[in-house]
């Protein structure tokens, strides 16, 4: 194809932008209906159930009858006439008879769903009780609900507690498939009881903050629930979903329909108050040492949210709170690729699955963490706003910021426009999405996708994904050229773990394709993967699976000539057993084509050239429920010209439900004997957890990485009034590790940060 003149996309994106949310409508209706062709008569008619799992009848949710004192112990008058769900036996053997009773009930009012269990139990000293931090699953006895609130078979709420009555939420996309946000937090409250007859818990979850639809007064959700015993590995689930499927996956979950539910439209402004003083090692004028430069840091801002609808959700926030808390995690980069950190940032975070369009692998056309960070930096957010939901049939998501100018970053406006809508039948859907970074020196870097999803036939799924850039740099230095501004993927697999499985795919990212807002590892290549395999599931006997043929492979090749760039083979056996331990052996082959001498640490390198090498690797998990528990790895390889060994091991102690303590340790050896070159990678983290109850907790990360000659440590203070009410107090800190490596020689503090925050959450 032709060249296209800069002129062109001038024109066209003054039409995009003039005519609004009005084309990515177009875009998507356009989409709808080319996927419509892809798809065979007889495949539209496919069936609504998943191989496997008998559809179940829709069930009516009770109307609680009276009030509930949320004390965990639903002994009111109003849970008695409510029956509970039927449990079935999940693990260890699926559908055995259970060996503990449980209750658990399902119920609502005009403003929230509640939901209680009795959770009994023959020896309750056996009771697991580890943690007392949010959002911490730590071998604990537990008890949770998912809830798909627009019954939409795609993204889901997921629910937990455990004994010590801690709240954990997660926002589930993709049906269980695509990103887990454990980082999402909303408003619900949580109430538990331990007696010598077991453990009682209730939950109180506002509509507010699931979102719903309405037709009629009538609301139709999704609705999964279940309990841990982990001393037993033993996990009862309703409804019956078979262990070959995810007991969290949104589209098996039971349909529910709820009558008479009004919209709630509560308002909640959270303003954020943070001071503190940052200290960084800044080289003297003289150039002979180094001394610490202060800077008292002080900000003020928050984010106010509006439900305008029961099903839409608006976020507004001014001056972006930038989770300062929290600290990412060190790694080790033995790759030619981007490493891919997670976003911890809270306006980011609601309903954040609907903004998911994964180009394969870490890859997407949308990574929010390109938004106010530069090269780990923060750029400030002046503000902007956030709208999510459902209109309709379809799945909707508005997000508009802007930056301030910084040292190196013109003041920058980011948005992103998302829709997405079930197609065909109710495990199928298509959609698309919008994005610009609009600098105000004139940069810009626009980019469109289109995204499908489809059921063919049982658990046979078909994907397409195409998305395409627009870049001010690229198309001055190159013009506008069609194929080479897009990347495409197409997939089938089957999304099922008994018997035969299989998973196909096929990419290619043009050498234009440039997603600013986007996460890529590499441009313009061509790639293929494969896997095959097969999983058994003994009837008795001490495994509960084994996976004998697992069979993984790709290859990546250039566009320009066609050459191979890597490929790998690899062949895994894996073996399950019923107690919850894990044993994973695997057998790989490499193959590394490359153009240029590939830099490692400490000073060590790859000469440019085609390599082979294999590589073997084990991995083991003890059974969960004991209070001492490990996690170990490790492999032996040939590493380009040389050779590498890796270990890795994860144990962790459960010293109280008030202490924790996990030590993650990874060692890489690294030897090329031909060129006396090498290096050993030593990476620690240690985590230790402290907790007097569910509102006050001391948590410190520590890590050393040798290979960066850094170690830091963050020690975070956290008092949790209520819900969306906390005060932190935090203190970071970077050292140096090699202080000789530079002259003069380097400081032992290398930064240094102590910060106080308080939010409040005003809600009306």
């Amino acid at each position: 194809m032709g060249h296209i003149s800069v002129p062109f996309f001038g024109r066209l994106s003054e039409k995009i932008f003039s005519t609004g949310g009005c084309a990515l409508t177009v875009l998507v209706a356009l989409w709808s209906c080319i996927a419509a062709l892809l798809m065979k008569p007889a495949e539209l008619a496919a069936q609504e159930g998943t191989a496997g799992v008998a559809p179940d009848s829709v069930i009516l949710l009770a109307r609680i009858a009276g009030p509930v004192d949320l004390d965990g112990r639903s002994d009111e008058p109003a849970w008695q006439g409510i029956e509970p769900f039927p449990l079935t036996m999940y693990t260890p053997t699926f559908r055995d008879p259970v060996t503990e009773a449980t209750e658990i009930r399902v119920a609502y009012d005009d403003r929230y769903v509640y939901v209680s269990g009795r959770f009994y139990d023959s020896d309750p000293s056996g009771i697991q009780v580890n943690s007392m931090y949010r959002d911490r699953l730590s071998d604990d006895d537990c008890f949770g609900i998912l809830i798909d609130p627009f019954n939409s078979n795609d993204i889901g709420l997921w629910f937990y507690t455990t004994p010590a009555g801690i709240r954990g939420d997660v926002s589930i996309g993709g049906d269980g498939q695509g990103a887990w946000n454990g980082s999402w937090d909303t408003f619900w409250d949580v109430a538990t009881e331990q007696t010598s007859e077991g453990w009682f818990a209730e939950l109180r979850i506002p509509f507010s903050s699931l979102g719903f639809q309405a037709a009629g007064g009538r609301v139709e959700m999704g609705i999964s629930a279940y309990r841990y015993i982990p001393r037993k590995n033993e996990r009862q689930v309703f409804p019956a979903i078979p262990p070959e499927f995810d007991y969290l996956r949104p589209s098996l979950a039971q349909d529910a329909i709820l009558e008479g539910v009004q919209a709630d439209k509560p308002v909640y402004l959270t303003p954020y108050v943070l001071s503190g003083v940052g200290q960084t090692s800044t080289l003297n004028d003289a150039g002979s040492g180094y001394y610490l430069d202060s800077d008292v840091e002080s900000e003020i801002g928050g984010d106010l949210r509006y439900n305008v609808t029961s099903n839409l959700t608006l976020d507004l926030t001014v001056n972006t709170d930038f989770a300062q808390v929290e600290a990412d995690d060190y790694q080790v980069n033995l790759t030619r690729f981007h490493l891919y950190y997670p976003e911890k940032r809270r306006f980011f975070q609601e309903r954040s699955g609907i903004f998911d369009f994964f180009t394969g692998g870490s890859t997407r056309l949308f990574y929010s963490r390109q938004i106010g960070l530069y090269q780990g930096e923060a750029v400030r957010i002046i503000g902007g706003a956030r709208l999510v939901g459902r209109v309709g049939d379809w799945d909707v998501g508005v997000l508009d910021l802007q930056t301030q100018r910084s040292t190196y970053l013109p003041s920058e406006n980011f948005g992103v426009a998302r829709a997405r809508r079930r197609v065909f039948n109710d495990y199928s859907n298509a959609g698309a999405m919008l994005t610009t970074r609009l600098g105000d020196d004139g940069s810009y870097n626009v980019a469109y996708g289109l995204d499908g999803t489809f059921r063919v036939v049982g658990d046979d799924y078909l994907a397409i994904r195409w998305a395409q850039t627009f870049d001010d740099d690229v198309i001055a230095q190159n013009g506008f050229r069609f194929a080479e501004a897009a990347a495409v993927r197409v997939y089938v697999n089957r999304a099922r773990e008994r018997g035969f499985s299989y998973f196909l795919s096929a990419r290619r990212f043009g050498a234009d394709y440039h997603p600013e807002m986007g996460f890529i590892t590499r441009q313009n290549f061509s790639d293929f993967y494969y896997s095959f395999a097969y999983f058994h599931w003994p009837e008795a006997g001490p495994f509960r699976r084994i996976d004998p043929f697992q069979l993984f492979g790709s290859v990546a090749l250039r566009n320009p000539d066609g050459s191979v760039e890597s490929a790998f083979i690899e062949h895994d056996v894996d073996f399950l057993w019923r107690a919850g331990s894990r044993l994973g052996l695997d057998l790989e082959l490499y193959y590394e084509d490359l153009r240029e001498d590939l830099l490692l640490p400490e000073d060590t390198y790859i000469p440019a050239g085609g390599y082979w090498f294999p590589r073997f690797e084990f991995d083991y998990s003890m059974p969960p429920g004991r209070q001492f528990r490990t996690f170990l790895g490790g492999g032996v390889q040939q590493f380009y010209d040389g050779w590498l060994a890796d270990l890795w091991l994860v144990p962790v102690w459960y010293a109280s439900p008030h202490l924790e303590l996990s030590l993650q340790y990874s060692l890489d050896v690294v030897r090329f004997p031909d060129r006396d070159q090498g290096f050993d990678s030593h990476l620690v983290r240690l985590r230790i957890g402290t907790a007097l109850n569910t509102k006050f907790s001391v948590n410190g990360f520590v890590q050393f990485s040798n290979v960066s000659d850094m170690a830091a440590a963050n020690i975070r203070v956290r008092y949790n009034f209520r819900e969306g009410n906390d005060l932190w107090i935090v203190y970071n800190e970077g050292y140096n590790l090699d202080r000789d490596r530079s002259d003069p020689a380097l400081p032992i503090t290398e930064n240094r940060t102590i910060l106080i925050k308080y939010t409040y959450t005003f809600a009306w």
